[in-house]
């Protein structure tokens, strides 16, 4: 056990320090969390025999889970409320045209079945939110026209789907049995709306748990978010929902409401979703044989660039007909559909349901995730560029920003009286408007910085800064009425 815990300390610090070297010249990092795998597995230079394709999915599963979680949270509904139905579109129609576009090459190619290749299809019809979004932040790139509101809902969102479709087009393999359209859709329905109902409820309910709960050390709230979304996806799964849905659903939704310790729990699943993306790349880069790659790579290769530029595009100009995005807009995101560690995760289910063609399957995905994260990921900037998306005047706008003086109102006082309503209650509680800033409260001799945890108490005098003067006073009524 310790030689294990060795070997996995090493390897998870050592991809995070190659990472970030990498940055510097602009590789993705989970391309460099794979080739840590790779080189550590049986055929590198550790040569670590791996080949349990049930403890990578398990691993990949658990993973998911709180990656999608993680997702949900850095989620901001309000920048994501514009673009909604569009994202939603891609992440659904999007998703599922990908995928019959990509069938009919694979067929071509590989002299799959129909349903085989629909299920290549599937299994890589997936994009990878983290993979952009390390990419744009490490190179500093702000788009416009809410394109990257757009991504983020597309790319948090579409998993779902895929793993919808792979596990339908699994179990018709399995069965040899196609189902009726109206089945079909049934299945559908019933799986994504249980999924959204359960996210949603969960996602209102655990902000006001939180609120009232008061546990005496802060480090319990994180652990009982962990067990909260255990139970949500298990509960969900249980009576026939989309449990991957259901918890990005939940993300987005508590992300929404204010509730204590949020900012430190954020910072934590933000913390574990980069941990489980880093253990599975690391457990599938293992998985992989790369002497096996040299006979699929020109295989996968094509497939590669007619998912990029016929399956991908295809998925994205249908989505959004009608909607307001440009031309340009459109092959930007068309381009940025990078492959990342759910189509990998999918293509181990291959093997544990005995599928043919289940080897093949796995090392053409394998290859084209690597494929769509040195092409696509390392010109994410030139792209950008390219098509005339990027905002080239946001370090000016910041600066004119930064300049503008921060308080246009005096600050003011305001004393908690016997009888006000606010006594006992902790500050995320109460849900005071954003423009009305509670800054310093002294409370005795003592000073302190008010939290999403601090409770007002009888006497305490709070340093308030509003800009809106009828704004104030509403809200000062209301605490005290």
């Amino acid at each position: 056990m310790e030689n294990l815990l060795l070997f996995f300390a090493i390897l998870l610090l050592a991809s995070i320090l190659i990472s970030k070297i990498s940055d510097k010249f602009g590789i993705p990092a989970l391309l460099v969390f794979l080739g840590v795998g790779m080189l550590a597995g049986s055929e590198g230079l550790l040569g670590v025999h791996f080949d349990n394709q049930i403890i990578a999915q398990n691993v990949g599963m658990l993973a998911l889970i709180f990656i999608l979680y993680a997702g949900g949270l850095d989620t901001n509904f309000s920048s994501i409320k514009p673009v909604f139905s569009r994202g939603l579109t891609l992440a659904t129609i999007g998703v599922i045209l990908t995928a019959f576009a990509v069938a009919p090459m694979a067929k071509i190619l590989l002299g799959f079945s129909w349903l085989e290749s629909l299920l290549l299809g599937a299994v890589i019809s997936s994009t990878d939110a983290a993979a952009v979004f390390a990419i744009l932040r490490a190179k500093k790139i702000s788009l416009k026209n809410n394109l990257a509101p757009l991504i983020e809902f597309e790319s948090g969102s579409n998993d779902p789907m895929a793993i919808f479709l792979t596990m339908n087009i699994i179990q018709i393999i399995s069965i040899s049995q196609i189902p009726s359209p109206v089945d079909w859709l049934s299945v559908l329905g019933m799986q994504f709306g249980i999924g959204i109902a359960l996210g949603y409820l969960f996602g209102l309910a655990l902000p006001s748990i939180f609120n009232r709960l008061r546990l005496s050390n802060w480090g319990m709230y994180p652990v009982f978010s962990m067990a909260w979304i255990l139970l949500l996806y298990t509960l969900c799964f249980k009576i026939g929902g989309n449990g991957y849905l259901a918890v990005y659903i939940a993300g987005i939704f508590i992300n929404k409401r204010d509730f204590v310790h949020k900012k430190n729990l954020i910072g934590f699943h933000d913390g574990i979703a980069w941990a489980m993306q880093i253990v599975v790349f690391l457990t599938l880069g293992l998985l992989v044989f790369p002497s096996q790659l040299p006979e699929i790579a020109l295989m996968a290769f094509v497939l590669s660039l007619w998912l990029t530029f016929i399956a991908r595009p295809v998925g994205v100009f249908v989505s959004l007909i009608g909607s307001k995005f440009n031309f340009n807009e459109k092959l930007f995101v068309s381009w940025v559909g990078l492959r990342g560690v759910v189509p990998i995760i999918l293509a181990t289910y291959t093997y544990v349901e005995n599928i043919p063609n289940a080897n093949i399957i796995f090392n053409i995905v394998f290859f084209m995730v690597l494929t769509s994260i040195c092409m696509q990921g390392m010109s994410i900037g030139y792209a950008a560029t390219k098509f005339n998306v990027r905002l080239d005047e946001v370090q000016e706008e910041n600066a004119k920003v930064e300049n503008s003086p921060i308080l246009t109102y005096a600050l003011r006082q305001y004393t908690i009286n016997l009888g006000a309503k606010v006594i006992g209650k902790n500050l995320a509680e109460v849900s005071l408007p954003s423009e009305f800033l509670i800054i310093l409260v002294k409370r005795k001799n003592e000073y302190l910085k008010p939290t999403g945890s601090y409770i007002f108490n009888e006497g305490d005098l709070l340093l308030v800064q509003c800009e809106n003067h009828a704004l104030y006073q509403d809200t000062i009524k209301a605490l005290v009425g």
